[in-house]
């Protein structure tokens, strides 16, 4: 996989799920990634969903979004990481001139579930925070190893 495409600036990552969609985002110096929001995803309104999408990219003004790519512990991309590159063909349509990179999620969901235990949330706690914090993990693992895949490679 390549790596992020841009050097510096705000990064905002998702972590798209069938029923929410995680929002995480860093600052201009990459050093802190931090929760930003959970979109409800309502398959019978997808413009709605692309509506906050955009303006979540106006508000934060990211050189770059990561979106989470769901492959398999075996490395295998299934059903679900062939969906996810559609979701990111038509981002990267919605985004225009911002780069969108996608990255191997794996364990990231789990990542989530640790910190948030670990931070003494209950389950009830945890349900509501779990999407944003799942886009925390995928942007600090895009940070940490620099991997993706480019707009160019969807």
């Amino acid at each position: 996989m390549a790596g992020l495409t841009t050097a510096g600036g705000v990064l905002l990552a998702l972590d798209w799920g069938m029923a929410r969609i995680g929002v995480a985002a860093c600052d201009a110096q990459r050093i802190l990634a931090y929760p930003v929001d959970t979109i409800q995803n309502t398959p019978k309104d997808p413009a709605q969903v692309m509506r906050r999408v955009r303006e979540l990219v106006a508000e934060y003004e990211p050189v770059e979004v990561v979106l989470g790519l769901p492959i398999s512990l075996q490395g295998d991309e299934g059903i679900a990481a062939r969906a996810m590159r559609e979701v990111a063909r038509s981002l990267a349509v919605e985004l225009g001139d911002v780069a969108l990179t996608l990255v191997d999620e794996r364990l990231t969901s789990a990542t989530a579930h640790q910190r948030l235990s670990q931070a003494g949330k209950n389950s009830r706690q945890r349900r509501g925070m779990i999407d944003q914090m799942a886009a925390v993990a995928i942007l600090e693992q895009a940070l940490a190893e620099g991997n993706g895949t480019t707009s160019e490679e969807l």
